[in-house]
């Protein structure tokens, strides 16, 4: 068994893991207050990938979700405590080879603007659009699609939309 490599980011409210598993299968996602769990099989040779993160605070688990995609398994984690900042991941300083901190994504929060959110109806009638029942809750509440903006504005980062 090994561990995934993983990217991770922080925001305001919620801080997001990307486990870079291409052709996954088996997905399982655990959330617990302070802990995330992660577990699949990988590629042609069904690789197990599992991994146990010890979480730097507390998440608000009822809130945090997950979504599978053929590159990745992109994790949303809901902050118990909004608009504390996570100077890591992990409760622990130790350096772990398959995590990194995803620069690409990551945003110094004096910069928040309410830019990110000025096509949020325009995303999230796409998302609305592109159905699927993977057990994700339906966008009728503002946190699950505020999730889904973020998810999708993050995927066109990612694919150079």
């Amino acid at each position: 068994m090994l561990p995934a490599t993983a990217k991770w980011y922080d925001r305001r409210d919620s801080v997001f893991i990307e486990f870079c598993v291409a052709d996954s299968k088996d997905v399982k996602v655990n959330f617990d207050k302070t802990k995330c769990g992660f577990s699949c099989l990988c590629g042609t040779d069904n690789v197990k990938h599992e991994n146990q993160i010890e979480l730097f605070e507390a998440i608000d688990e009822n809130e945090s979700k997950h979504k599978r995609t053929d590159r990745s398994v992109l994790c949303y984690l809901r902050k118990a405590q909004p608009g504390k900042a996570w100077p890591r991941l992990t409760k622990e300083k130790a350096k772990l080879s398959w995590l990194s901190v995803d620069f690409n994504n990551w945003k110094d929060w004096e910069d928040d603007s309410d830019e990110e959110m000025g096509n949020f109806d325009q995303f999230s009638d796409m998302m609305n659009n592109m159905g699927g029942d993977d057990g994700m809750p339906d966008l009728d509440g503002a946190n699950e699609v505020r999730f889904f903006f973020c998810f999708f504005f993050h995927f066109a980062l990612l694919c150079n939309l």
